[in-house]
């Protein structure tokens, strides 16, 4: 087990199943909500970039003290720990620390000597073996009864790290026959007197303090409400998104210019057999549209996963909190405002059906296929920590487009003036042509499209078909002085013209 790894299990920040033994503090359990009540310093700095340093503090002391803290109170500790690590060395801090009742645990590699002289207590592991736990200051007294001499005026952290890893001249100097070194202070650790002083300190310790490590873990008793955490992650969230504008305002100018590109191709779409092509293509590209623009909402977890846990196992916020805060603060604003420009200004260049249930089904539509791509992105970006893969599963968003199908062909008809019951062929009609495509127009047929269509995804062919499929052929006998022929599907009659589908299939 490596040092951090062990200072995890100590913290209460690891699952300490498969371990054995119980982890007691200053002679008393450790309390559940011990990772709440305690500090616990990273090697590598974990805090939000955008804040300052007195608003990284404020967040911690925000969630980590009590709400019946008044605000002064929490001002006064916050200048007291900048006070402390602004104007104090290392060294000094901890003097200063320890003077004030609290205990300090920390792995460190190779100190010097300054730092090692205020260690109250020393532990050296290597390999996983114990080699040597008791007061720090006797330490070099048990390495010399060991026969492995400390010289003068070394650093006695370097003589223990090169005596350990087998680099010391005492070393060389006793491998006549000798066991490897580790092996050999494991051992003579086991018999001395150091070793039996601690094993009777934790039995007499352990005697009335016996309790199940399982629930020390899982137990949390957070000093703050599940509102109260919601609030701040939500305003720490938007003072980030507000910090780094860039990203927000890129992506609200690409939706602009690319809603205007998009509304300019397909600029006023007429109601006649073209339109059905022109309609199913600009539905089918307004989707594939909102999935891939929805690919950013995946950096979210990736980006902040390590600040996410760190703060999470310091007992900082509960995982609910925090998800539901980056939903109102980034998800929400991020993917509701751009579907919402992008609707408003296609929708109208377009001519899309000049109603407004019909605007808003689409408005809405288009938004719920952004929340999903966005909430399928984050699933996977959960438990990956490569963006790449996200995208392989974002193909499953299109089957959202059949909604925008339903709402946008529904009750249009593409053959004025022409009786459809003249021929059993023809399709004219907006329902027609969803029929056609094999899209139930029944109230829950419409999500039961959607369900086969997530576990069958070659159903999103018949999109394919009705936006670039549709070929148009004259023919001198129709209906009235006319014969209808069926070609390879069913036939589109409209002014004298008959429009063949390839069906691919379907």
């Amino acid at each position: 087990m490596s040092f951090y790894r062990l200072l995890d299990v100590l913290a209460a920040r690891k699952d300490p199943h498969g371990l054995s033994g119980d982890v007691l503090v200053n002679g008393a359990p450790r309390p559940a909500n011990f990772k709440c009540n305690s500090g616990y310093v990273v090697q590598d700095d974990v805090v939000m970039g955008t804040l300052t340093v007195r608003e990284n503090l404020q967040f911690s002391v925000a969630l980590r003290l009590p709400t019946t803290t008044t605000n002064h109170e929490k001002n006064e500790r916050i200048n007291k720990v900048i006070e402390e690590l602004g104007l104090s060395k290392v060294a000094d801090s901890k003097v200063m620390m320890s003077k004030q009742g609290r205990t300090i645990i920390f792995s460190i590699h190779q100190p010097r000597y300054s730092i090692f002289k205020l260690f109250d207590s020393l532990a050296l592991l290597a390999s996983g073996e114990l080699m040597f736990h008791g007061p720090a200051q006797e330490a070099l007294g048990y390495f010399e009864s060991a026969d492995y001499h400390w010289e003068p005026y070394n650093n006695p952290a370097d003589f223990f790290l090169n005596v350990i890893n087998g680099d010391s001249s005492a070393v060389v100097l006793n491998r006549k026959k000798e066991k490897p070194v580790i092996e050999k202070l494991a051992e003579f650790y086991t018999s001395s007197s150091f070793c039996r002083d601690t094993k009777a300190e934790l039995d007499q310790l352990s005697g009335d303090q016996k309790k199940k490590r399982s629930s020390a873990f899982r137990e949390i008793t957070y000093v703050t409400s599940f509102c109260h955490q919601l609030r701040w992650i939500t305003k720490r969230s938007f003072k980030n998104l507000l910090g780094n504008p860039q990203a927000s305002i890129a992506q609200i100018l690409v939706t602009t210019i690319l809603a205007l590109v998009i509304g300019a191709i397909y600029f006023g779409l007429s109601i006649d057999s073209i339109g059905i092509q022109n309609r199913a293509g600009v539905l089918f590209f307004l989707t594939i549209n909102q999935c891939f623009s929805s690919v950013s909402a995946m950096e979210l977890f990736v980006v902040e996963k390590k600040l996410f846990i760190h703060e999470y196992i310091s007992g900082y916020y509960r995982v609910s909190s925090y998800f539901f805060g980056k939903l109102f603060s980034d998800l929400l604003p991020m993917r509701l405002l751009p579907s919402v420009i992008f609707t408003c200004i296609l929708y109208f260049m377009i001519g899309l059906k000049a109603q407004a249930d019909a605007f808003f089904i689409m408005m809405f539509t288009l938004i719920m296929v952004a929340y999903a791509a966005s909430s399928m992105g984050l699933a996977i970006a959960a438990g990956q920590s490569v963006v790449s893969v996200a995208t392989l599963f974002m193909t499953i968003s299109f089957v959202f487009m059949m909604a925008l199908q339903y709402n946008e062909f529904l009750g249009q008809n593409f053959c004025p003036g022409f009786s459809t019951t003249e021929n059993e062929f023809a399709i004219c009609t907006g329902e027609a042509h969803l029929t056609n495509q094999g899209i139930d127009l029944s109230p829950w047929g419409l999500w039961k499209d959607h369900v086969s269509r997530i576990v069958k995804v070659t159903g999103m062919d018949a999109v394919n078909v009705s936006s670039s499929s549709w070929g148009c052929l004259y023919g001198p006998d129709f209906p009235g002085n006319q014969t209808s022929q069926q070609l390879g599907g069913k036939m589109i009659m409209c002014n004298n013209r008959m429009i063949v589908p390839d069906v691919c299939g379907v």
